[in-house]
């Protein structure tokens, strides 16, 4: 067996990936079709050899002791396979999987020391939710006194010693993730696997469970490996984001670095709600300056931001600017602002979005309803005329590639 490598000195990587590769290889048919139709790998948008489709590419990740990890993405992206190979579901084609610093790629699923959480709550129907929670000890021959500790132990932290009674079809969507969560952890997993375990849960209930999984996680001793298309899920749960793309990890960070300093395009329009605005814009460097142009408005860059550029040496050039809703303000100021017509005017409590088309663009401003003296601001119609602005300190600039020139 090989030998794991070295962890970081002073940490123990609770879970180590390292260059881990899926491919799924061709059916004779789709080798046959796919020179004449090629409809999956335009769909998926995956690398596609003549090995088979590569579903997750070079991934690699250390997850520490006790970290709460959450792979986010959009469908297809590879997230939901990169957790089954860790859980064992699932053949790693290439690259070493260790956990607590053994070689894991050849080990049994049951022999890994993982638990795995659902989508669909997979709970036996005909056993009651404390047969549903003591199954997997039962399997491991566990003493019963043992078996009973932990169910009630599990129960109490999950708040559902009142069911253990119940059969699963008594209970609502919420509860029977409770139990599922709770079937998990009585095995007192080294990592615990959960594969959007809240997105068959109406909005209300999401958010209340995802308190629940944070509340979770300060009681029980384990690293979490947690998979979500839901950027605000990934936001609210992760210490660290690992954001994913056709395969590829795109940026690793903490839901702050991530929503601040976004390494793509991809990034920047994937955190983040309402999604970022976007702009045709360009980059001008004058003398050791940095500053973005937009249509007749300029706006010079902030010193971090200039700082990060200049240490990059880059050269003016046209960019993708990129400022969030929530940074965009309005102004009355002709000379250095861009004018814009509102579309549509979504009332949120607190504050409106407002979609405004400025040249062509779809913009989003968030307005606050009520000023910092506690008068209610004015109401925007369709079809007004509102003109905008922004500060050097949250402007975003990528390359026509895509790529943050800061990085």
């Amino acid at each position: 067996m090989a030998e794991a490598a070295p962890s970081k000195p002073g940490t123990m990587a609770g879970l180590s990936l390292k260059n881990i590769m899926k491919i799924y290889p061709h059916s004779g048919d789709q080798k046959k079709s796919k020179k004449k139709k090629g409809e999956p790998e335009k769909k998926t948008n995956l690398q596609v050899t003549d090995e088979g489709v590569i579903a997750v590419q070079k991934f690699s990740l250390d997850i520490a002791d006790k970290e709460f990890i959450v792979l986010v993405g959009p469908s297809g992206c590879g997230k939901s396979t990169t957790l089954r190979m860790v859980a064992g579901l699932e053949e790693i084609s290439g690259g070493e999987l260790y956990i607590d610093g053994k070689l894991m790629n050849d080990v049994a699923p049951k022999d890994r020391d993982i638990a795995m959480v659902f989508q669909s709550y997979a709970l036996y129907p005909h056993m009651t939710v404390y047969e549903n929670m003591a199954f997997p000890l039962k399997l491991r021959k566990v003493p019963k006194d043992e078996i009973d500790k932990r169910v009630r132990e599990a129960a109490e932290i999950l708040d559902i010693t009142q069911y253990l009674d119940r059969k699963p079809k008594a209970l609502s969507g919420g509860q029977r993730q409770r139990v599922a969560i709770g079937r998990a952890i009585v095995r007192e997993p080294k990592v615990l696997l959960m594969d959007e375990p809240l997105s068959n849960l109406d909005a209300k209930l999401r958010n209340q469970m995802r308190a629940e999984i944070i509340k979770l996680r300060q009681k029980i001793d384990t690293t979490f490996m947690y998979v979500t298309h839901d950027q605000t899920e990934a936001m609210t749960l992760g210490d660290r984001i690992v954001i994913m793309k056709d395969g590829f990890i795109q940026q690793i960070g903490t839901p702050q670095e991530v929503f601040d300093h976004p390494a793509n395009l991809f990034v920047a329009g994937f955190i983040g709600t309402p999604q970022m605005n976007f702009f045709d814009a360009k980059l001008v460097k004058d003398g050791s300056k940095y500053s973005v142009e937009l249509g007749a408005m300029k706006v010079a860059l902030s010193d971090a931001k200039q700082k990060a550029l200049a240490a990059k040496n880059v050269s003016s050039q046209d960019i993708t600017l990129g400022v969030r809703p929530s940074h965009v303000v309005l102004s009355s100021d002709a000379a250095n602002s861009i004018e814009a017509t509102v579309d549509v005017s979504e009332m949120m409590g607190s504050e409106v979005h407002l979609h405004a088309n400025a040249n062509g663009k779809d913009v989003v401003i968030i307005v606050p309803t009520v000023d910092l003296s506690g008068n209610h601001m004015e109401t925007f119609a369709y079809g007004a005329k509102i003109r905008f602005t922004f500060s050097g300190n949250v402007c975003h600039v990528f390359d026509k590639g895509g790529k943050n020139l800061e990085f």
